[in-house]
């Protein structure tokens, strides 16, 4: 029979009060010479040790909970950190480099050499260019080498504004604080500035990306992702919206997830094609651009109903006046704000396993709901 002893057979052991409460004994014996009237029976002593158990359970539950509470809060605060500091410095090495790229020389027509610098040069977040070279970074890849990818990715998404601002399409007279290029150029100098950045960006991944195996991959997918399937195609959908009054909360996210999320995907894909990321990183990053790429239009459209025309730098509240489908017209305010927090939270699980590397990018889901411009 096991018991309890006052003897030291076994040693003492330091359990909390309540433990010994009713007990008064502070070792485990099995010693058969112990008196019976000085021990326990067999169900009382288990009784005891469940008893401690729960206790131990429920105390690592609650400094668990607060370690993840303390860790929580400094990584959200690290990560931000992380990320203004990053973005401050790889935003002068992309705005370096779209300049080189953009100086054609005495090859390219006044006008539109003109046109194209004055849209692609223009203020801007970088934020595409960025989610190449951090998702590079977060996959152990160097940020020369990702660079190329960056600044094809930024002609692509530059092309498209360009496009989207013409009179046939968002008719919109500003893009990023300065006048869109169609009302400064003209529509047909407009029309061929974003021709010449889509044909850029597979320019430069093609002749300045390596290994070669590498250029083809990063230009399969950004082709692919700026066709018909996805960027253009999103487009097609979104003018198609304009004239219906019969679409659904699926439908508006299936527009976005191709209009828009479709690129913030391909941007990080590219980053890990240059760093040779592993299937895994890739599916993961993969997930994280598919909640950033939602959540960044979902933004948009709360920044378009309540933002600042000055900070954002284009014309704010023509989705409203015209009775463009949006998520604050379908869903509210609030809740519109609870979906982007969703998302937001779900792509920052998906980075869970990259560490410290991944902190930017988490920081840059941070930015990205939090941002005001």
């Amino acid at each position: 029979m096991i018991g309890f002893c006052r003897s030291n057979c076994l040693g003492s052991t330091v359990y909390p009060a309540f433990f010994f409460a009713d007990l008064r004994y502070d070792n485990v014996c099995d010693a058969k010479s112990c008196p019976r009237d000085d021990r326990l029976e067999v169900d009382q002593f288990i009784d005891h040790i469940n008893k401690f158990e729960n206790w131990f359970r429920k105390l690592n539950e609650q400094t668990a909970h607060q370690r993840d509470v303390e860790t929580t809060e400094g990584n959200v605060s690290s990560c931000t950190q992380a990320f203004n500091e990053r973005h401050q410095q790889l935003t002068i090495l992309i705005e370096k480099k779209l300049e080189q790229y953009s100086d054609f020389g005495g090859g390219c027509p006044k006008d539109l050499k003109a046109a194209i610098r004055h849209s692609l040069l223009a203020p801007a977040k970088r934020l595409r260019p960025t989610l190449v070279l951090l998702a590079a970074e977060a996959c152990g890849g160097d940020v020369a080498d990702a660079m190329p990818a960056a600044c094809a990715v930024e002609m692509i998404h530059t092309y498209s504004l360009i496009h989207d601002d013409l009179p046939a399409m968002d008719d919109d007279d500003l893009r990023r604080g300065l006048p869109s290029c169609h009302a400064k150029f003209g529509e047909a100098v407009a029309i061929l500035a974003g021709d010449a950045l889509l044909a850029q960006a597979f320019e430069v991944i093609s002749r300045d990306t390596s290994p070669s195996e590498v250029a083809v991959k990063c230009c399969v997918e950004l082709s692919t992702t700026a066709g018909a399937l996805h960027l253009v195609g999103g487009q097609a959908d979104d003018l198609d919206a304009e004239q219906r009054d019969d679409l659904a909360g699926s439908d508006l996210e299936r527009i976005h997830r191709r209009k828009t999320g479709a690129m913030i995907i391909s941007s990080l894909r590219m980053g890990a094609f240059v760093a040779n990321a592993d299937a895994g990183m890739l599916e993961k990053l993969t997930i994280f651009g598919e909640n950033i790429g939602l959540a960044f239009q979902i933004v948009d459209d709360l920044l378009d109903f309540s933002g600042d025309q000055t900070k954002i730098g284009k014309s704010l509240g023509k989705d409203s006046q015209s009775e463009k489908l949006t998520y604050v017209k379908l869903y509210g305010l609030d809740e519109s704000k609870r979906k982007a927090d969703k998302l937001i939270d779900d792509a920052i699980e998906s980075l869970k396993d990259f560490g410290t590397n991944g902190h930017p990018l988490i920081g840059l889901a941070q930015f990205i709901l939090n941002r005001t411009y």
